[in-house]
Protein backbone atom coordinates (compact mmCIF):
# COMPACT_ATOMS: atom_id res chain seq x y z
CA UNK A 1 0.00 0.00 0.00
CA UNK A 2 1.13 3.40 -0.83
CA UNK A 3 2.14 5.83 1.86
CA UNK A 4 -1.44 7.88 3.05
CA UNK A 5 -1.25 11.89 1.58
CA UNK A 6 -3.12 12.27 4.78
CA UNK A 7 -4.58 9.87 7.81
CA UNK A 8 -8.21 9.55 8.89
CA UNK A 9 -6.70 9.94 12.24
CA UNK A 10 -6.34 14.22 10.76
CA UNK A 11 -9.93 14.45 9.92
CA UNK A 12 -12.30 14.98 12.04
CA UNK A 13 -15.66 14.19 9.99
CA UNK A 14 -18.08 15.48 12.69
CA UNK A 15 -16.34 18.96 12.62
CA UNK A 16 -16.71 18.72 9.15
CA UNK A 17 -20.49 18.42 8.64
CA UNK A 18 -20.67 21.01 11.30
CA UNK A 19 -18.77 23.40 8.82
CA UNK A 20 -15.30 24.10 11.18
CA UNK A 21 -13.13 22.57 8.88
CA UNK A 22 -10.46 24.41 7.05
CA UNK A 23 -12.90 24.68 4.01
CA UNK A 24 -16.17 25.99 5.65
CA UNK A 25 -19.25 24.53 5.13
CA UNK A 26 -18.18 23.04 1.80
CA UNK A 27 -18.04 18.89 1.82
CA UNK A 28 -15.15 17.69 -0.29
CA UNK A 29 -17.40 14.28 -1.35
CA UNK A 30 -21.15 16.11 -0.75
CA UNK A 31 -21.78 16.22 -4.63
CA UNK A 32 -25.71 16.77 -3.16
CA UNK A 33 -26.21 13.43 -6.07
CA UNK A 34 -25.99 10.06 -5.85
CA UNK A 35 -22.48 8.65 -7.43
CA UNK A 36 -22.68 7.37 -11.15
CA UNK A 37 -20.91 4.28 -9.77
CA UNK A 38 -24.04 3.70 -7.63
CA UNK A 39 -26.79 4.63 -10.22
CA UNK A 40 -24.92 2.15 -13.00
CA UNK A 41 -25.13 -0.74 -10.58
CA UNK A 42 -29.02 -0.49 -9.49
CA UNK A 43 -29.84 -0.03 -13.02
CA UNK A 44 -27.90 -3.36 -13.56
CA UNK A 45 -29.94 -4.96 -10.87
CA UNK A 46 -26.87 -5.22 -7.98
CA UNK A 47 -28.39 -3.93 -4.63
CA UNK A 48 -30.93 -7.04 -3.51
CA UNK A 49 -32.56 -7.52 -0.15
CA UNK A 50 -31.59 -5.68 3.28
CA UNK A 51 -29.12 -2.73 1.85
CA UNK A 52 -26.91 -0.98 4.01
CA UNK A 53 -25.20 2.09 3.05
CA UNK A 54 -21.94 2.53 5.25
CA UNK A 55 -20.03 5.93 5.85
CA UNK A 56 -23.57 7.31 4.17
CA UNK A 57 -22.37 10.81 4.39
CA UNK A 58 -25.47 13.98 4.23
CA UNK A 59 -26.99 10.19 2.68
CA UNK A 60 -27.61 10.84 -1.23
CA UNK A 61 -26.57 7.14 -2.54
CA UNK A 62 -28.93 5.90 0.44
CA UNK A 63 -32.08 8.03 -0.57
CA UNK A 64 -31.31 7.04 -4.36
CA UNK A 65 -31.49 3.41 -3.80
CA UNK A 66 -34.90 3.76 -1.50
CA UNK A 67 -35.74 5.69 -4.11
CA UNK A 68 -35.55 2.92 -6.32
CA UNK A 69 -37.51 1.05 -4.08
CA UNK A 70 -34.69 -1.09 -2.05
CA UNK A 71 -34.97 -1.31 1.94
CA UNK A 72 -32.44 0.81 3.18
CA UNK A 73 -30.24 1.40 5.78
CA UNK A 74 -27.60 4.58 6.32
CA UNK A 75 -24.69 4.18 8.96
CA UNK A 76 -22.52 7.35 9.66
CA UNK A 77 -20.50 7.47 12.37
CA UNK A 78 -21.04 11.58 12.55
CA UNK A 79 -24.19 12.92 14.10
CA UNK A 80 -24.40 15.66 12.05
CA UNK A 81 -24.02 14.04 8.84
CA UNK A 82 -27.10 11.87 9.83
CA UNK A 83 -28.97 14.74 10.55
CA UNK A 84 -28.28 16.17 7.42
CA UNK A 85 -29.61 12.41 5.91
CA UNK A 86 -32.41 12.60 7.49
CA UNK A 87 -33.79 16.26 5.94
CA UNK A 88 -32.78 15.14 2.51
CA UNK A 89 -34.72 11.96 2.55
CA UNK A 90 -37.64 13.82 4.34
CA UNK A 91 -37.47 16.76 1.74
CA UNK A 92 -37.83 13.99 -1.07
CA UNK A 93 -40.03 12.86 0.55
CA UNK A 94 -38.62 8.92 0.62
CA UNK A 95 -37.97 6.69 3.33
CA UNK A 96 -34.37 5.92 4.67
CA UNK A 97 -33.24 4.43 7.87
CA UNK A 98 -30.78 7.00 9.43
CA UNK A 99 -28.38 6.19 12.36
CA UNK A 100 -25.66 6.68 14.25
CA UNK A 101 -23.36 3.98 14.26
CA UNK A 102 -19.10 3.00 14.09
CA UNK A 103 -19.06 0.74 10.85
CA UNK A 104 -15.61 -0.84 12.55
CA UNK A 105 -18.41 -2.68 15.20
CA UNK A 106 -21.57 -2.67 13.62
CA UNK A 107 -23.19 -3.51 17.16
CA UNK A 108 -26.90 -4.71 16.49
CA UNK A 109 -26.41 -5.21 13.22
CA UNK A 110 -25.62 -9.06 13.24
CA UNK A 111 -26.92 -11.13 10.57
CA UNK A 112 -28.83 -8.57 9.17
CA UNK A 113 -27.95 -7.24 5.39
CA UNK A 114 -28.24 -8.33 2.01
CA UNK A 115 -26.11 -5.72 0.27
CA UNK A 116 -23.52 -3.46 1.26
CA UNK A 117 -22.57 0.00 -0.39
CA UNK A 118 -19.25 1.26 0.88
CA UNK A 119 -18.83 4.69 -1.33
CA UNK A 120 -15.75 5.84 -0.07
CA UNK A 121 -15.08 4.55 3.23
CA UNK A 122 -12.63 1.82 3.37
CA UNK A 123 -9.75 3.94 2.65
CA UNK A 124 -10.20 6.29 5.84
CA UNK A 125 -9.13 3.30 7.32
CA UNK A 126 -5.67 2.39 8.55
CA UNK A 127 -4.66 -1.40 7.39
CA UNK A 128 -5.17 -2.91 11.26
CA UNK A 129 -8.80 -1.40 11.30
CA UNK A 130 -9.18 -2.53 7.72
CA UNK A 131 -9.16 -5.92 9.19
CA UNK A 132 -11.52 -5.42 12.07
CA UNK A 133 -14.11 -3.61 9.36
CA UNK A 134 -13.91 -7.00 6.59
CA UNK A 135 -14.55 -8.87 10.16
CA UNK A 136 -17.84 -6.29 11.16
CA UNK A 137 -19.06 -6.63 7.58
CA UNK A 138 -19.15 -10.41 7.97
CA UNK A 139 -20.94 -10.42 11.36
CA UNK A 140 -23.21 -7.88 9.54
CA UNK A 141 -24.33 -9.38 6.72
CA UNK A 142 -26.02 -12.91 5.59
CA UNK A 143 -23.81 -15.71 3.94
CA UNK A 144 -24.01 -14.86 0.52
CA UNK A 145 -24.40 -11.20 1.03
CA UNK A 146 -22.47 -8.96 -1.66
CA UNK A 147 -20.30 -6.03 -0.99
CA UNK A 148 -20.11 -2.96 -3.42
CA UNK A 149 -17.11 -0.63 -2.59
CA UNK A 150 -15.74 2.29 -3.86
CA UNK A 151 -12.36 3.80 -2.81
CA UNK A 152 -9.05 5.74 -3.96
CA UNK A 153 -6.24 4.20 -5.76
CA UNK A 154 -2.87 4.02 -5.38
CA UNK A 155 -2.73 6.24 -8.95
CA UNK A 156 -3.60 9.56 -7.05
CA UNK A 157 -1.18 11.99 -7.56
CA UNK A 158 0.86 13.10 -4.83
CA UNK A 159 -0.15 16.07 -3.98
CA UNK A 160 -3.50 15.76 -3.70
CA UNK A 161 -4.41 15.91 0.32
CA UNK A 162 -6.73 12.74 0.59
CA UNK A 163 -6.70 9.49 3.54
CA UNK A 164 -5.12 6.50 2.30
CA UNK A 165 -4.85 5.20 -1.32
CA UNK A 166 -5.09 1.68 -1.73
CA UNK A 167 -3.56 -0.26 -4.29
CA UNK A 168 -4.98 -3.80 -5.57
CA UNK A 169 -3.14 -6.04 -3.61
CA UNK A 170 -4.21 -4.39 -0.49
CA UNK A 171 -8.26 -5.38 -1.33
CA UNK A 172 -7.23 -8.56 -3.02
CA UNK A 173 -5.16 -9.63 0.68
CA UNK A 174 -7.39 -7.46 3.20
CA UNK A 175 -11.29 -8.01 1.70
CA UNK A 176 -10.19 -11.12 -0.24
CA UNK A 177 -9.36 -13.14 2.66
CA UNK A 178 -12.74 -13.35 3.86
CA UNK A 179 -14.93 -12.28 0.86
CA UNK A 180 -15.00 -13.44 -2.63
CA UNK A 181 -13.74 -10.87 -5.10
CA UNK A 182 -16.10 -10.92 -8.61
CA UNK A 183 -15.40 -7.91 -9.80
CA UNK A 184 -11.87 -5.85 -9.35
CA UNK A 185 -11.50 -2.76 -11.75
CA UNK A 186 -10.38 1.25 -12.01
CA UNK A 187 -13.21 3.48 -12.24
CA UNK A 188 -14.22 6.79 -11.50
CA UNK A 189 -14.88 9.13 -8.29
CA UNK A 190 -17.56 12.35 -8.31
CA UNK A 191 -16.06 15.12 -6.00
CA UNK A 192 -17.57 18.57 -4.83
CA UNK A 193 -13.74 19.37 -4.62
CA UNK A 194 -12.85 22.02 -7.11
CA UNK A 195 -9.62 23.17 -7.94
CA UNK A 196 -9.63 26.69 -5.46
CA UNK A 197 -10.83 23.89 -2.47
CA UNK A 198 -7.59 21.82 -3.61
CA UNK A 199 -5.63 24.74 -3.16
CA UNK A 200 -7.11 25.64 0.31
CA UNK A 201 -6.67 22.20 1.64
CA UNK A 202 -3.19 21.65 0.02
CA UNK A 203 -3.20 24.78 2.22
CA UNK A 204 -4.55 23.22 5.18
CA UNK A 205 -2.87 19.67 5.23
CA UNK A 206 0.66 20.23 2.77
CA UNK A 207 1.22 24.16 3.83
CA UNK A 208 1.26 24.93 0.17
CA UNK A 209 -0.79 24.94 -2.68
CA UNK A 210 -1.36 22.38 -4.78
CA UNK A 211 1.76 21.55 -7.41
CA UNK A 212 0.28 22.82 -11.15
CA UNK A 213 1.93 18.87 -11.96
CA UNK A 214 -1.02 17.15 -9.63
CA UNK A 215 -3.44 19.52 -10.76
CA UNK A 216 -2.27 18.41 -14.86
CA UNK A 217 -2.93 14.96 -13.58
CA UNK A 218 -5.94 15.21 -12.29
CA UNK A 219 -9.45 14.53 -14.12
CA UNK A 220 -12.04 17.85 -13.91
CA UNK A 221 -15.77 17.58 -14.81
CA UNK A 222 -18.21 20.09 -16.65
CA UNK A 223 -18.74 21.48 -13.61
CA UNK A 224 -15.10 21.98 -12.72
CA UNK A 225 -15.41 19.73 -9.83
CA UNK A 226 -11.88 16.88 -9.62
CA UNK A 227 -13.09 12.91 -10.80
CA UNK A 228 -10.67 10.95 -9.08
CA UNK A 229 -9.65 7.76 -9.73
CA UNK A 230 -11.16 4.66 -7.49
CA UNK A 231 -11.18 0.63 -7.42
CA UNK A 232 -14.79 -0.84 -7.99
CA UNK A 233 -15.03 -3.96 -6.29
CA UNK A 234 -17.57 -6.52 -6.10
CA UNK A 235 -17.47 -9.42 -3.71
CA UNK A 236 -19.61 -11.91 -2.08
CA UNK A 237 -19.40 -13.47 1.17
CA UNK A 238 -19.41 -17.24 1.26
Amino acid sequence: MSEPQTTAEDVDFEEMYQGKSPLGTRIPWDTKEPQPGVIALEASGQFAGEVADLGCGPGDNAIFLASRGHRVTGLDGAPSAIEQARARASAKGVEVGFAVADATKLDGYEDRFDTVLDSALYHCFTEEVRHTYVEALTRATKPGARLHMFCFTDAIPAGVPVPFLISERNLRETVGRSWEITRLEQASYRTAFTLDMLHEASRAVLGTDADPATIAALDIDERGNLVLPVWQLTARRP
